[in-house]
């Protein structure tokens, strides 16, 4: 029988493609609407079913792992000992994989005391034995001794499971210069970290190979042990027995007795109801109508049909006139705008009511939209728009006055799902319209259909409008009626502003930065005797675990970790000047490209315009991008430089900051009711002095530097759910100094302790927590059944009223400000918002208004128990103003 004539036999491990999917796609963009995350199912399921339509398998099977005991681990316990908790996000979706799975009638095996591998490998015997040709999807190398000429490993790249490389003998041969079957031998010489099977030390693959060449196999290695010559053979006859251990432990099982017969194996017709049922509670839309059409079922999604948009209108002069008159006084949420942009300008636009759409392929200085110029800039009449800050500043770059912005659909639905991902209009049409928006295949170089007009994105952008604030609670829609849609405008003139830099400044700065680096790269290469790429883990990691031997850190899929916490607590705990340097190299390099990235942002008139990030956190906090000016830092002398390249434009006199002081203890002494707090701020105390003198039973003069340490440690980390062990790590003292600090802080700022508690007592009530201002934030984990989900929900939930609230509250500010400086028609202008800080370019004699208007509506921002204590300075740039 030729192998296009067997019946192809599809074997996979659930377990390592679904792990190997969790990481290849973001946790955060695949989360249900009840919270639960799906990357990890939705990657496998895209997978399988390219699979489906590639392979053609007649018979399919999946299998999993029960649990991480087995055979081999009463055996020797260590056994895959390292590997870290699995992710929190990651629990929950194996039943749910397995649920879609039994949907789409395909066989799962799991076995007591047996991993998924044996499974796997028992299925391909009987397979070849009967007569299949057999693929076997896995991740896991030890599956590489599986392969012959009638069995096929299926491996995933490292990018994720999309993408599979075919390893047949020749392939195996050609990689590792083994057949298949020798596989296991070098593993057992080398060692597998992934497992924690440590192999024979100072024997590598190429060491194993060239053995395996000479002798045969481990067998002969050994009996020829006397014969291997060197420090390397003396390390195998001291460590042969890991070696021995090893390929007792990596051979697979070929005699599973399983609990299902190949003919049962067949591929079956998927049971609709169920996948249907399955997939809606997933969220898998598109994947539905791939899993549909794979079955050859059309009308996949009959509950989200295409709905076409009315014809669009060309209209002018009079006639748009009538119209947008006509509309504006029937549209309950005025008209719909959709701007087509390129290169920042506006090339075409459309507009809509609830059954009317007009289409303007826009041309400056055209006479006859006259009209619609004129609606554009009629504050009195409301606009809708998706997305409305860059439509904001495409118009206004063509010149066009724009006001009335009263609705935007991206952020309406950002505030329903703050922790969501719609971040297209076709994602809000598909949850709240439960239809399809028209959308080219963008890899398509000659798409099947056209692409949504403007005039029918503005149609689809009304119709959301009614959905979205159906949804919203009363909080929420004040929310997005008194802060979120006014500061839109706000940050769309921010950003088309910019700031001032100094490009020769940052030029300078980032050659002496890449010296730095340079200097201390060769200083660490000194240390080793060798150079390395410090950028590289597996480098680092060989440096650092095998060469120097210092202790391990927390065990990763690649191996130990070397990210940043984990080196300094090494650093702290194991000094090492070779690791010392190598933290500082990161510093330097890293500080380098943060200056790379604002020297690559300055645009053609000498100014760098940030995008601001309206919706790109759960809590509310505006964030940067484009370059990110949050990262850049504050305390050190480097930062400070950087910040000094900040200054103020030629029209200009001077700069001016303003930022909040302690604002999150403030909000926290107001929410809280603490008398303690509340009494330190309605001094002027220094609150960190003043809680330490409680705390620690002294005179507030007689706080150390120490005391205040760390008291603001704790007074910021309770809010951020901050253990007793995370404290002793933070302060570097020991857990039981820890926990006698946190006591002792709560015995004196009892208050702090009962309002935390009841933030997430109420959230379990609620389902979500609310900011001083009616801005909500679902928690729906913590109400889950997984331990690690819940605890992390609930630490989140401990600080989202204070951010949220610290969030609202700066954005009033920046609201009012503008305002007020247009309203006294200064020149002086808001250039920039970082963190709780913004930055201002002063007009000469414009000083004494503008500082009066900053600290007037930065301080009555919002009403609480304690002043809310603003800070200015004044200077030439960015550091010099600083306070």
């Amino acid at each position: 029988m030729s192998d296009n004539e067997k019946p192809t036999l599809l074997v996979i491990d659930g377990h390592s493609l679904a792990f190997r999917a969790f990481y290849a796609l973001p946790v955060d963009s695949f989360q249900n609407s009840e919270g639960q995350h799906t990357n990890a199912i939705h990657g496998f399921i895209a997978m399988l079913l390219n699979l489906l339509k590639n392979e053609k398998p007649t018979h399919i099977a999946v299998a999993f792992d029960i649990s991480r005991y087995s055979f081999r681990t009463r055996e020797y316990p260590e056994y895959k000992g390292t590997r870290g908790e699995t992710p929190p996000e990651f629990i929950g979706q194996i039943p749910l994989l397995q649920e879609a799975l039994k949907a789409m009638n395909i066989t799962t095996i799991s076995i007591e005391d047996f991993e998924a591998d044996d499974i796997l490998a028992t299925l391909s015997v009987r397979g070849t034995d009967s007569g299949y040709r057999v693929l076997v999807v896995s991740g896991d190398r030890d599956t590489i001794q599986l392969v012959n000429d009638d069995v096929t490993l299926l491996y995933p790249s490292r990018q994720g499971v999309s993408d599979l490389t075919r390893y047949d003998p020749a392939k195996v041969k050609d990689r590792y210069d083994i057949e298949p079957h020798q596989y296991p031998e070098i593993a057992a010489l080398v060692g597998e970290t992934s497992d924690n099977l440590p192999g024979v030390p100072k024997v590598g693959e190429k060491t194993a190979i060239k053995w395996l060449h000479r002798f045969g196999s481990l067998d002969e290695i050994i009996a020829h042990a006397d014969e291997i010559t060197g420090k390397v053979g003396e390390s195998f006859r001291e460590h042969k027995d890991n070696a021995v251990r090893n390929r007792r432990l990596n051979r697979l099982v070929t005699d599973v007795e399983l609990p299902c017969e190949l003919d049962s194996l067949e591929k079956q017709p998927i049971d609709q109801g169920a996948v249907r049922e399955v997939f809606a509670k997933l969220e898998f839309r598109t994947l539905l109508d791939r899993v549909m059409k794979l079955e050859g079922v059309e009308n996949a999604e009959p509950a989200a049909p295409e709905i076409t948009a009315p014809e669009a209108q060309n209209l002018l002069d009079e006639e748009l006139a009538a119209w947008l008159s006509r509309q504006s006084t029937s549209s309950e949420h005025g008209i719909a705008v959709s701007v087509e942009i390129a290169d920042g300008r506006p090339t075409g636009i459309g507009l809509a009511s609830a059954t009317e759409s007009v289409a303007l392929a826009w041309q400056p200085e055209r006479a006859d939209y006259a009209p619609f110029e004129t609606w554009l800039a009629d504050a009195s009449a409301p606009k809708v728009m998706h997305s409305g800050k860059q439509q904001l500043k495409a118009l206004r770059s063509a010149g066009l006055t724009v006001n009335g912005l009263a609705f935007d659909t991206f952020v309406a639905g950002w505030l329903l799902r703050p922790g969501g991902q719609d971040k297209t209009l076709a994602d809000l049409v598909l949850r709240y319209l439960d239809e399809k928006l028209p959308e080219a295949d963008p890899n398509q170089l000659v798409p099947a259909i056209e692409p949504s007009s403007a005039a029918a994105l503005a149609w689809y952008t009304h119709r959301l409008v009614d959905p979205l604030l159906q949804r919203l609670d009363e909080g929420s829609t004040r929310v997005l009626r008194d802060i979120e849609m006014p500061i839109v405008d706000v940050l769309a003139t921010v950003e088309a502003r910019g700031v001032a830099v100094d490009r020769q400044h940052l030029d300078e700065l980032s050659d002496s930065l890449g010296a730095t680096a340079r200097d201390l790269a060769q200083r660490a290469f000194a240390e080793i005797g060798r150079e390395i790429n410090l950028g590289s883990p597996k480098q680092i990691q060989e440096v650092l675990f095998e060469q120097l031997e210092m202790p391990t850190t927390r065990a990763t899929k690649t191996g130990y970790s070397t990210d940043a916490a984990s080196l300094a607590d090494l650093q702290a705990s194991h000094p090492h000047p070779f690791l010392g340097l190598l933290l500082e190299h990161r510093d330097a390099t890293k500080l380098r490209q943060i200056v790379d990235s604002l020297v690559k942002a300055i645009a053609d008139d000498g100014r760098i315009h940030t995008s601001y990030v309206q919706t790109g956190t759960s809590t509310g906090r505006i964030s940067s991008t484009d370059p990110n000016l949050q990262n850049i830092p504050v305390r050190t002398q480097t930062g400070r430089h950087i910040r000094e390249a900040f200054r103020v434009g030629d029209s200009h006199d001077s700069l001016l900051t303003a930022d909040y002081s302690q604002i999150e203890m403030r909000i926290m002494a107001h929410l809280s009711e603490d008398p303690g707090l509340i009494e330190a701020f309605r001094t002027g105390e220094d609150l960190h002095r003043f809680v330490g003198a409680r705390i620690f039973g002294v005179e507030p003069a007689d706080v150390t530097s120490e005391m205040r340490a760390k008291v603001k440690a704790m007074s910021y980390g309770l809010a951020y759910g901050l253990s007793a062990f995370g404290l002793s790590r933070q302060l570097r003292i020991d857990n039981k100094e820890a926990k006698q600090l946190m006591s002792d802080y709560f015995e004196r700022f009892g208050a702090v302790r009962d309002y935390l508690r009841n933030v997430v007592e109420q959230a379990k009530v609620d389902g979500y927590t609310t900011t001083i201002f009616g801005r909500r934030r679902p928690f729906p984990d913590l109400k889950s059944p997984n331990r690690t989900l819940r605890q992390n929900a609930e630490r989140a939930a401990l600080n989202a009223p204070i951010q949220g609230s610290a969030a609202d509250i700066i954005k009033i500010a920046m609201i009012n400000i503008e305002s007020d400086i247009r309203e006294a028609e200064l020149t002086s202008r808001m250039l920039m918002q970082v963190h709780d800080e913004l930055v201002f370019e002063v007009s000469d004699g414009e000083h004494d208004e503008l500082e009066r208007i900053v600290r007037t509506r930065m301080g009555d921002a919002a009403n609480l128990s304690v002043p809310l204590d603003v800070q200015v300075g004044y200077g030439p740039n960015w550091d010099a103003a600083a306070h």
